[in-house]
């Protein structure tokens, strides 16, 4: 085992799944409306925050992820792993004093920002390169340790003159990751990869503040993932599999984490093990002008809301962190031209149907040559009137199915949903002639409101079943 720099080829293959990795590795970075006052920004950080063991054990968060999926490596295959998360750095805010030493301040006021104490987040790398030979068995260990660092930055006011600084501090996390594969039974040469990244730094909660988790994240890793990348040989999709190999992948644990295809559509020689849900070779829409972080919003209502921030709302963003800066900068310089590429895009229809992608426009987004959509086919339905057949029954506007979702993987909220009982709202057709139910689930408190805003769950007909007794 080895942790060189990793081959070309690699690199190449890995740069391109980065893309969607860094968009893992960022999200929920800092929510809008992007200042470090907002009450949704005071909470940091919500996805893969591996936590030190002896913090962990008080709280719900945890100190690994466990990924396991199958993989078919050719003979003297390696494994290249790159772990990927974001290290704390809590910046501090100082004013300068007249006798040349500094002052922390909880906040300092600039023309074009506020400065106040935030945690940063500095990107760190594990990488590390194995021969699949070397895993079998009990596999291999590789700790890393990640140093503690302080520095300072001046703060210069627009004459050029320092009005004081900032001051980081991150903590010294170490960790573990541990490789092991084991061959599966059956005419396939198939290996069960196991990966486990571990959280060993040896930090205690200070007396008094064992619930403190802002004392828990300098020495916590933050939005842990891996990128592994086989050689030769392939991996097998963990969300559509084969189907001499769906027993194998339903007994493969996966903690805290879920592993995907990702790179180029078409191979399969790279896994994205990430612990926001994905699907296979998940990809940047090419409608996007670039990070917004926040894990709530779609980008056009994020753009334009951020457009809208008052003067004052945005000096503070500027100040609370460069990224929420470049979001703000991102707003206001947009034009209106690239504001409608966020307005919708429809793809998955030219891929079944063969129809000519169109020609790109003058910031490179493909438009169709004749409209996709015509106003007039809506003409015929009713979606309050309208009824579909279920189990041989007719289901419309009042009708109680029992949900049954899941099939087709898509939402993981469908775990809570299973089994339960549901009102028929609306029976709708969509551009591609697919039948949908709006539903409210029975027992929902704000059913009422969702009625009268019109906000509905949506399940297929396969997705529902209708109840013995369906009063």
């Amino acid at each position: 085992m080895t942790a060189p720099a990793f081959a070309p080829e690699t690199e190449e293959r890995l740069a391109l799944a980065r893309q969607v990795a860094d968009a893992v590795l960022f999200e929920g970075y800092v929510l809008y409306p992007y200042r470090a006052s907002a009450a949704k920004n005071r909470l940091r950080w919500q996805f893969g925050v591996l936590v030190p063991p002896a913090w962990g054990a008080e709280c719900e968060e945890h100190d690994f992820q466990h990924t396991e999926c199958l993989m078919e490596p050719r003979a003297e295959a390696s494994l290249a792993v790159e772990v990927r998360f974001l290290h704390a750095r809590r910046r501090t805010v100082q004013r300068a004093l007249p006798d040349g030493d500094f002052e922390t301040v909880p906040e300092l006021h600039l023309d074009d920002r506020v400065l106040v104490p935030w945690d940063e987040g500095a990107e760190e790398r594990v990488e590390l390169v194995a021969p699949v030979a070397q895993l079998i068995g009990d596999g291999i260990e590789f700790p890393f340790r990640k140093p503690a660092v302080e520095d300072t930055e001046p703060v210069l006011d627009a004459t050029g003159r320092t009005v004081g600084r900032l001051l980081r501090r991150s903590a010294e996390v170490t960790g573990v990751v541990r490789l092991s594969a084991s061959e599966l039974d059956g005419p396939y040469r198939v290996l069960r990869l196991t990966a486990v990244v571990e959280n060993t730094t040896p930090w205690t909660p200070p007396e008094g503040h064992a619930a403190d988790r802002d004392a828990a994240l300098p020495h916590s890793l933050v939005a842990t993932h891996l990128l592994m990348a086989l050689s030769d040989g392939s991996f097998l999709s963990m969300t559509d599999p084969p189907e001499w190999a769906k027993g194998a992948v339903a007994a493969c644990r996966n903690l805290h984490t879920w592993p995907v295809l990702a790179g180029e559509p078409g191979r399969a020689d790279l896994v994205l093990s990430s612990p926001i849900i994905l699907e296979d070779h998940p990809a940047i829409a090419p409608e996007s002008l670039g990070a917004l972080y926040d894990a709530t919003e779609i980008d056009e209502i994020l753009a334009l809301r951020t457009a809208a921030l008052t003067d004052a709302e945005k000096r503070e963003a500027r100040g609370t962190d460069a990224r929420a800066a470049a979001v703000i900068d991102l707003a206001d310089s947009m034009p209106a031209e690239v504001l409608e590429r966020l307005h919708g895009a429809v793809r998955g229809l030219r891929e079944i149907t063969g129809e000519p992608d169109g020609f790109p426009d003058e910031f490179g987004v493909t438009r169709p040559d004749t409209p996709w959509w015509d106003p007039a086919s809506d003409a015929g339905f009713d979606p309050e009137q309208d009824r579909v057949m279920v189990d041989g029954r007719p289901v419309g506007r009042g009708s109680r199915v029992e949900l049954r979702p899941g099939l087709r993987h898509t939402d993981a909220q469908d775990l809570f949903l299973q089994g339960r009982t549901a009102t028929v709202e609306a029976v709708l057709h969509d551009v591609d002639g697919a039948v949908h139910l709006a539903v409210t689930v029975d027992g929902d408190p704000g059913a009422d409101i969702r009625r009268e805003q019109g906000r509905y769950l949506y399940f297929q007909p396969d997705e529902v079943v209708v109840p013995e007794d369906p009063r």
